[in-house]
């Protein structure tokens, strides 16, 4: 008995010298333990080498808590458990998986420990899969526990699975579960990830303690469901707001076509002086992208400059921002300086330039990009096929168009559409036609926009036959598209057909079909003015039209000549206006 009560009394003090190992994360002292106990014999005895296992595992030595789970000659629950979360923590989810398939025996730890790995890693589908295994399997009593709700919900809300969510909704409310603060927290912006945002607020409603993650989940749900006005109410009424609360107004009013709202929001933001969080300065670079605010763009990036270290989601955001605002010089600047990249960085350039213009430069940074290893998708091989189609390099093109075989991606229309509309701009509308026909033949793709791409070249060329083929089949695919009607009315127009041009227009009417006007804007001290044709709605419209008429004065007094002349009246016949600044 004596014995007995030394043996026990030797391993408590080692369990708690072990456990003060674990708490201050200090190996050195665990390992002279793990020593003295070899030679003791003691790590024979399973709870010491649990606690042995447990050290190393969370200390980060993940090959010696392998080793040491190898030499146990008796595991139990804990043991397999253990190694599994070291496995799980150590991001080895495939080593993890093939212990789990081994375990003689599982329990809810075990199943919790791998579905939140799967979860975690983006894995949501299998997730959800041992989810169903854990809930039909009969050797595990506990079903489900709070760790378990959390990580399916998670799995949930990656996949948008809104039937899953109430599933697990359902399972929760039939398993006399309670939920609590962090369970309702991740089922609300479960629901609002999935689209279902009276759920998140019926949630949130039945709630007895509330956080601010409570609040700001709900807010995301409501933002992502468009419902914005609910979610700045409910902003308003928050009784504490933090950086991520104000990221999800402002990125859900971007996200929207909202993006002058979502910069004032930033500017409130500022004045409570609430640090932003990468994520909210990507949704206002984006915002800046999307109107053409160069010089708010270039002033976030001064801010980021001096308070945040960069990220790599800035960046792609900054050559984004620059090269969609047209200075694509500062974007291969921004490019050239990042310390890492990945293909959207890649594809951020390769598209930025084929939208400025500059094919050559994209397709070699295209090149680039292959040799790098990177692997293009079809985004890439688009803006490349962009670029081929504005440099005309049609035998580029056709290339371009072999190399999506070789990395297992199929054309899509817009990709043909790119390399017809190639084609179109060298003059080889025969060979167009014969393309759009190959793919017919090939699989009937009567797609949109190669009809397009050739219509609008067969607008440039004046090539009336082929003009009225494409617009044919653009009349059956896209009937209520009013720009085909116009553009095979203006190819009619200019072959001298004044009686069907005239009779496409009066097909429009009767169809009440429109064109869309264009616009044009101006940024002037960070503020975007957006004009269309024959707008007067302009605060400061007098002073436009007035230097506007000042303007055409002027050219008409230096040139006289007829073709400046069709340009200055084609000038104010459209009205195409910009400050006085």
């Amino acid at each position: 008995m004596a014995c007995r009560a030394a043996n026990s009394s030797i391993i408590e003090l080692n369990i708690s010298m072990i456990e003060q190992c674990i708490t201050k994360k200090n190996l050195s002292l665990g390992k002279l333990i793990h020593g003295r106990l070899l030679k003791s014999a003691l790590t024979l005895h399973t709870l010491l080498a649990n606690r042995l296992l447990d050290m190393y595992s969370k200390c980060g030595t993940f090959d010696h808590a392998q080793a040491l789970f190898d030499e146990m000659p008796h595991r139990n629950h804990q043991s397999w458990n253990t190694l599994l979360g070291a496995l799980s923590r150590a991001g080895h989810l495939h080593a993890a998986r093939q212990l789990f398939d081994e375990m003689p025996e599982r329990n809810l730890v075990s199943f919790n420990t791998m579905i939140s790995s799967l979860a975690h890693s983006g894995h949501q589908k299998e997730a959800l899969s041992l989810f169903r295994r854990l809930r039909r399997d009969s050797m595990v009593d506990e079903k489900m526990d709070r760790f378990t709700v959390v990580a399916v919900a998670m799995a949930c809300a990656g996949l948008e699975d809104l039937h899953a969510v109430r599933q697990l909704h359902a399972a929760v409310v039939v398993s006399g579960l309670e939920m609590n603060l962090i369970m309702s927290n991740v089922m609300i912006d479960a629901y609002g990830k999935c689209g279902d945002a009276e759920a998140s607020s019926s949630l949130f409603d039945r709630m007895g303690p509330r956080d601010v993650v409570s609040w700001t989940s709900l807010i995301g749900a409501y933002a992502r469901a468009n419902q914005l006005d609910k979610a700045c109410q409910l902003f308003e009424r928050m009784p504490v707001r933090n950086s991520v609360s104000w990221t999800a107004l402002i990125s859900g009013h971007e996200q929207h076509g909202h993006e002058a709202v979502a910069l004032e929001l930033f500017q409130r933001m500022m004045e409570e002086r609430v640090e932003p969080t990468p994520f909210t300065l990507v949704s206002l670079l984006s915002a800046c992208a999307r109107l053409g605010l160069i010089g708010r763009g270039t002033e976030l990036h001064g801010y980021i400059v001096r308070r945040h270290p960069f990220n790599l989601f800035e960046h792609n955001a900054l050559i984004d921002m620059y090269a969609k605002c047209g200075n694509i010089s500062l974007a291969t600047k921004v490019f050239a300086e990042m310390p890492e990249r990945d293909f959207i960085s890649w594809n951020s350039m390769v598209t930025g330039f084929a939208q400025n213009g500059h094919g050559e430069q994209s397709l070699r940074v295209f090149r680039s990009m292959i040799d790098e290893g990177v692997k293009p998708n079809n985004v890439t091989f688009l803006a490349v096929l962009s670029a081929c189609s504005h440099a005309g390099l049609v035998s580029e093109g056709r290339q371009v168009l072999r190399m999506m075989e070789e990395y297992n991606l199929v054309p899509k229309p817009e990709h043909y559409a790119a390399f017809i509309d190639a084609l179109g701009r060298k003059r080889q509308l025969s060979e167009a036609m014969e393309f759009v026909e190959r793919l017919h033949l090939g699989g009937g793709m009567d797609a949109i926009g190669v009809w397009g791409a050739l219509l609008g070249a067969c607008q440039v060329h004046g090539d009336l036959e082929l003009a009225k083929k494409a617009a044919e089949s653009l009349f059956v695919l896209d009937p209520e598209n009013g720009v085909r009607y116009i553009t095979l009315s203006n190819i009619y127009s200019a072959a001298g057909r004044w009686d069907d041009a005239r009779r496409l227009r009066a097909v429009m009417k009767e169809k009440g079909l429109k064109k869309d006007p264009g616009c044009s804007w101006i940024e002037v001290r960070s503020i975007k003015h957006v004009f269309v044709a024959e707008d007067k709605s302009h605060f400061a419209v007098e002073e436009i039209y007035g230097m506007l008429s000042l303007l055409v004065d002027q050219m008409k007094q230096r040139e006289e000549s007829d073709s400046f002349r069709h340009f200055v009246e084609y000038l104010v016949k459209f009205q195409v206006m910009n400050g006085p600044d």
